[in-house]
């Protein structure tokens, strides 16, 4: 199994968002993520705020080099020499730096990790456009990238979720822990984008299915069967509609029901950077407070030991041609070749406004 994992690639690219790791980066940072999405500039004002109450750093780059170090020690530990690097598509490293980099240390073939479980557009699309995109930069030499498959309904991830929820149910007050609501959160995007992803047989929608999946996944796994799936951090301008209900908004449906307790499961989120630590440990937790709620917030998998090891075991799935080790149900989608779109509608592109 090992032979043929670092027979098949040389190297392995983690490849993710990216985040500012100072004050001076946020802004710059902020318009690299909205270029031409109509973002108004007053909104950008808002979320430099956010930032800014984080001294100007987010967490995720941190995260991500602590993935990579314990991905490094898996590795390691299986007998496989293979070296991990690290590349950004909004903020430093620059994915296209980090490609360049790899040409001169002699890479041919890589896998690449997504920090994104998901497919559609900016789940899974946006990653082989920013694969594209940094080996057309890098040009001639530049090495082949094959993106590993989406991972939401894989066994590790379900199973971090799922404790950490159970460890998150622990914390709240003996009164309110039986009683409590599980509610489950994910990144919002715009509805139209949502439909039109995913092939018109399935009824499009593939990210809300998945992510709807992946809350059903980890609430079996917990022992529940009715649960809340709201959304978070919409962006955008305002005339565009998003999925929805928000989760602030949706506190006070629960409130209104008398719902005394909540245990917030960020599913969407593989690792806690700044739109989990603001918008539910901040304004969540803050809207729950302010409604007389018990508050308790499950920890995403990227620190739990089962994440870096998730890794790996993509690499060595894709190249020994394994079956893939999943859950779910949902027809598992997206092309690996070298950059190459997904399936048909897997990840249509968004048509935003001008």
């Amino acid at each position: 199994m090992t032979a043929s994992m670092d027979m098949q690639f040389d190297a392995l690219l983690v490849l993710s968002f990216g985040g500012p790791e100072k004050p001076e980066d946020v802004r710059p940072f902020l318009e690299n993520v909205t270029r031409g999405r109509g973002v108004p500039p007053e909104r950008l004002d808002a979320v430099v705020e956010h930032y800014m109450h984080f001294g100007g750093v987010s967490p995720i780059n941190a995260l991500n080099r602590d993935l990579i170090e314990r991905v490094e020690g898996e590795l390691a530990a299986a007998g496989v020499d293979l070296p991990v690097y690290f590349g950004n598509r909004n903020w430093h490293p620059m994915v296209e730096d980090t490609v360049a980099k790899m040409r001169e240390d002699g890479v041919r073939n890589a896998a690449v990790f997504a920090t994104s479980a998901w497919g559609g557009y900016s789940g899974c699309r946006q990653y082989h456009e920013d694969i594209a995109r940094a080996r057309d930069a890098v040009g001639d030499g530049a090495p082949t990238l094959t993106k590993l498959r989406q991972y939401y309904d894989h066994p590790l991830v379900v199973g971090a979720f799922a404790d950490g929820v159970r460890a998150a149910r622990a914390e709240l007050p003996e009164a309110t822990r039986d009683t409590a609501r599980l509610v489950f959160t994910a990144h919002s995007v715009p509805s139209a984008a949502d439909r039109n992803a995913g092939p018109p047989a399935e009824g499009g929608n593939l990210y809300s299915r998945q992510v709807a999946e992946a809350a059903k996944l980890v609430a079996e796994a917990v022992g529940v069967d009715d649960f809340d799936l709201v959304w978070q951090s919409r962006s955008g301008p305002p005339q565009v509609p998003w999925l929805d209900p928000d989760i602030c908004d949706h506190l006070d449906t629960l409130s209104a029901k008398d719902v005394r307790a909540v245990i917030v499961c960020p599913v969407g989120f593989v690792s806690d950077h700044l739109e989990v630590v603001w918008d539910l440990d901040t304004e969540a937790k803050d809207k729950a407070a302010e409604l007389g709620m018990d508050f308790v917030r499950a920890a995403t998998p990227g620190r739990d030991q089962r994440f870096a090891q998730l890794v790996p075991a993509l690499v060595r799935e894709l190249a020994d041609a394994e079956q893939p080790l999943r859950l779910g149900v949902e027809p598992l989608l997206g092309s690996t070749t070298n950059g190459a779109s997904c399936a048909v509608n897997c990840c249509a592109a968004v048509q935003r406004p001008r």
